[in-house]
């Protein structure tokens, strides 16, 4: 088999979004790191309870479940706290994530797709990826669909924007760069192309993976999914 991985990202109202729903439509494998996000901060999981802990019942809703625009508003002008955050769910969602790389393996997948907003910012899962692509568009256009998107002042998009690393900057760091800001029939095509390039590609990533998982101290797991495929 070979399969290998590809890391997604953008900034904020980039349009990483369209350049995903022409993944999914082209049949490509894609993780999203959003929606595990999500998915791991539900009430009946471990993270929930510690977030709770640490940041207090305020930040619930009526129903139980998490506020993410309070929540997200805490972190925003609080450094401290986003890091807080950040250590309380990253480790659930890698696990996550690795469980769906490993079934898009045994399915035999060429690659598969990881979206991740904050690749590049966080750029600890950047050495586990073959290639990685940016969903890049202008600044004006940035601000302008954020403003647009979020209902927001261009003080508080631009907040927003300067709270992640430049588009500008993000570029120097990809592999490959598609560009958002003229039409959808434009991003398209660009997508189109790098899906056959990725899918002629024969690079072998299957060790490097099972050698991230280790480093990130998913080896408990690793190993008792091995059990599994060699009985």
């Amino acid at each position: 088999s070979t399969m290998f991985l590809v890391g997604l990202s953008g900034g904020i109202a980039s349009g990483k979004s369209t350049v995903v729903a022409v993944l999914r439509e082209l049949g490509c494998a894609v993780i999203d790191a959003d929606v595990i996000a999500r998915e791991v901060v539900q009430p009946h999981f471990e993270a929930y309870r510690r977030i709770v802990r640490y940041f207090g019942s305020e930040i619930l809703l009526e129903n139980g479940e998490i506020n993410r625009e309070a929540l997200g508003n805490i972190i925003f002008s609080h450094p401290e706290k986003r890091q807080l955050l950040n250590s309380i769910t990253h480790p659930e969602i890698q696990k996550e994530m690795l469980k769906q790389i490993l079934k898009y393996f045994v399915l035999g997948y060429r690659y598969v797709i990881l979206d991740i907003p904050l690749l590049f910012e966080t750029n600890r899962l950047t050495k586990f990826m073959k290639y990685t692509v940016l969903v890049y568009c202008d600044p004006p256009t940035q601000l302008s669909r954020l403003m647009k998107r979020n209902g927001l002042s261009q003080a508080e998009a631009e907040a927003r924007i300067a709270s992640q690393l430049p588009l500008d900057e993000k570029c120097k760091l990809a592999t490959h760069i598609i560009n958002n800001s003229g039409d959808w029939e434009s991003t398209r095509r660009q997508v189109l192309r790098l899906h056959a390039r990725l899918e002629d590609s024969l690079d072998f990533l299957w060790v490097r993976l099972v050698a991230g998982t280790v480093v990130a101290g998913l080896g408990g797991l690793v190993y008792l999914l091995l059990r599994h495929f060699i009985s």
